[in-house]
């Protein structure tokens, strides 16, 4: 089990002001329009949140939700005058964003992904660069959080699903409904823990209420811990109609994925196939403490992969 949550106290945080009464507390939320951040506006404004979310096409506005044109670093606008602000974008941007523009003690929730531990040693060049910006964005939020006296928590899913159009289970389904099934090697058996877009959006609900001091972090995964061809192999029997998991051995699956690359049938790499024999499973013991995180069981279901 790989290493869990850290909580660091940078700074002596200050809480920062309680909404006045009677009025909603405000949040700026970046990547509302994705896959994790579309549950997690869901989750606030069901939760009295009244947000302005980034954008870079205009959008209608709507109950609870304004949205802001523009795009991060550089053209996200300003920070000032909200209770939250929370990223369900990529890291790196935001940080950047955090790190130059005046927020205040706005409590800050930011996910980042379990990718910072598992890829910095990764073969590939690509892998390597994601952790190290992963790191340093995690690194930039906690000393800009740190220097304004801001209660902050960075959030680490696994590989997330439940709301189509990642690039992951979904790419998994997507291939098996378009090919009518799905080949992986016989011993892909690195453990995984999908975890589900809602229960991402209750873990960030949860640390906005978080009243504590300092930068805290948390891997988030999924509440079932099971094999990656099983994984799988679940996914394809929710599609309708189901399709097969094929099992090769090794060497002539190696050969199979490297013609199926050659004539664009997938686009992973050789380090994305090689982790499937790999464990990435991670501890959710300091988020059920400190959050009261309880992922759910991986019970999939056709809808949650797109079309």
């Amino acid at each position: 089990m790989r290493r869990g949550g850290y909580a660091v106290a940078m700074h002596d945080a200050q809480n920062p002001p309680a909404p006045a009464p009677g009025r909603a507390p405000r949040a700026l939320l970046f990547g509302g329009s994705g896959p994790i951040g579309c549950r997690v506006a869901g989750a606030m404004r069901h939760a009295g949140w009244q947000l302005v979310a980034l954008s870079r096409q205009p959008r209608a506005s709507q109950p609870g939700i304004a949205w802001r044109v523009g795009a991060l670093p550089d053209g996200a606008g300003d920070g000032a005058g909200f209770d939250a602000v929370v990223s369900c974008g990529p890291l790196d941007l935001f940080s950047q964003w955090y790190a130059r523009v005046e927020t205040g003690a706005a409590r800050v929730v930011a996910f980042g992904s379990t990718s910072v531990h598992v890829k910095g040693d990764s073969p590939d060049a690509a892998e390597r660069a994601l952790a190290a910006r992963l790191r340093e964005g995690e690194a930039r939020v906690a000393a800009a959080a740190a220097a304004r006296g801001a209660a902050a928590t960075l959030l680490r899913p696994t590989l997330v699903y439940g709301a189509g159009g990642d690039r992951n289970l979904s790419r998994v389904a997507t291939l098996a409904r378009r090919h009518g099934f799905f080949v992986l090697p016989h011993d892909a058996r690195g453990l995984r823990q999908p975890v589900h877009v809602d229960d991402l959006a209750a873990a960030a609900l949860a640390a906005l209420g978080w009243r504590g001091p300092g930068v805290r972090g948390y891997d988030l995964p999924g509440g079932e811990t099971l094999a990656y061809r099983d994984m799988v192999a679940r996914v394809l029997a929710a599609l309708s109609p189901p399709r097969r998991l094929w099992l090769l051995p090794g060497p002539l699956f190696s050969v199979a994925a490297l013609a199926a690359r050659g004539l664009g049938l997938h686009d992973a790499g050789a380090a994305v196939l090689a982790r499937m024999r790999q464990d990435l499973a991670f501890d959710a013991g300091p988020a059920r403490r400190d959050l009261g995180y309880a992922p759910r069981a991986f019970v999939p279901d056709a809808g949650m992969f797109g079309g």
